[in-house]
């Protein structure tokens, strides 16, 4: 079969990649819909940086991963059941799914993110463990569906900070993590959601999505315009944390979702002095998941600004290098 995979820090695509088989507990599916994520594009980038992080860090598994070899990615995905593992419960062949991206093997767990031996959503077939599967419902499009990891991202981040209906939001960048957030705000009925972001492109996004006032930090401080009893950094740059404890309203929460790899610089004294909760978050558990992808196929979220263009396996690499451009995309499509 044919897979998409991150070869020297360039996309390439395979014709001989053997067709997975499901074990136990397993599911073949075929993959209909996959988003590429910017952490995807990331690991293109700076894999090598990321590893070294990961093996530095202690109380989490540092990721097992060969940069010498073919990489399989592709973390948000929708497919279609087409044959199950021996002895396996699961939905019948013909069933859209959708499931976070892990996948359960007799020897252990496979995370569907980076792999040098799992194959990803960037491929034509995959496996995906039964118990994990949710299958899609109310007929909702499995280009829709695919957004349901993505989306997730932003209710945990939403979750997390406990912020009330009542409460002013502000998101500083508006990428597809900040728009995740915006999203979620709206779900959550804030009714005051402030988004910061330079590009004009993003921030007429983010009021489609469901901010209600949109500012260009360029011009002028988001703090000017807002008193947030939460804020959310969705970019990942070094330096903001530190601006936002500068500039936020004593009493605030800073709930940083933006992944910075870089060494960064705080002065402790912003926050001690104005009694500034931070709150790190990442990823989400299966309960955010299953309630993204419910409040999607409810319409009560609607993805579909969000996605900005389609591409097939051979317009992988040309994706990524237009995904490093701002005002040209949001989220692109894979579909094998």
């Amino acid at each position: 079969m044919r897979a998409a995979v991150l070869r020297e820090g360039r996309m390439v695509v395979r014709d001989d990649v053997p067709d997975p088989v499901p074990g136990p507990g397993q599911v073949l599916v075929d993959v209909k819909a996959c988003g590429i994520c910017g952490s995807d594009l990331h690991f293109a980038s700076h894999g090598a940086d990321m590893l070294a992080a990961g093996a530095d860090m202690e109380g989490m598994p540092a990721l097992d991963i060969d940069l010498a070899g073919d990489i399989y990615m592709g973390h948000e995905f929708s497919a279609e059941i087409l044959d199950a593992g021996p002895g396996t419960d699961a939905p019948p062949a013909g069933t859209l799914v959708t499931s976070v991206p892990v996948l359960l093997s007799a020897t252990g767990m496979d995370m569907l993110v980076y792999s040098n031996t799992a194959v990803g959503g960037y491929a034509e077939k995959m496996l995906l463990s039964a118990p994990l599967l949710l299958p899609v419902p109310n007929g909702l499009s499995a280009e829709h569906a695919a957004l349901t990891e993505p989306m997730a991202v932003g209710l945990h981040a939403v979750n997390a900070s406990r912020i009330e209906p009542a409460d002013t939001a502000l998101v500083i960048g508006c990428g597809p993590v900040g728009i995740a957030i915006i999203a979620a705000l709206k779900l959550r009925g804030v009714r005051t959601i402030v988004a910061s972001d330079f590009s004009a492109t993003r921030r007429a996004l983010a009021a489609t999505m469901g901010a209600h006032t949109t500012i260009d930090p360029g011009q002028d401080s988001p703090f000017h315009h807002s008193t947030p009893a939460v804020v959310f950094e969705a970019v990942g740059a070094p330096g903001l944390i530190d601006d936002v404890l500068r500039r936020a309203p004593a009493g605030a929460r800073l709930v940083v979702a933006g992944v910075c790899m870089q060494p960064d610089t705080v002065h402790p004294f912003y926050a001690i002095t104005k009694q500034i909760s931070i709150q790190f978050v990442f990823g989400y558990d299966p309960d955010e998941f299953a309630g993204s992808l419910r409040a999607i196929a409810e319409g009560d979220i609607d993805v579909a600004p969000m996605i900005t263009g389609s591409v097939g396996l051979d317009g992988v690499a040309t994706a990524f290098d237009e995904l490093a451009s701002p005002d040209h995309h949001c989220k692109v499509l894979v579909t094998p």
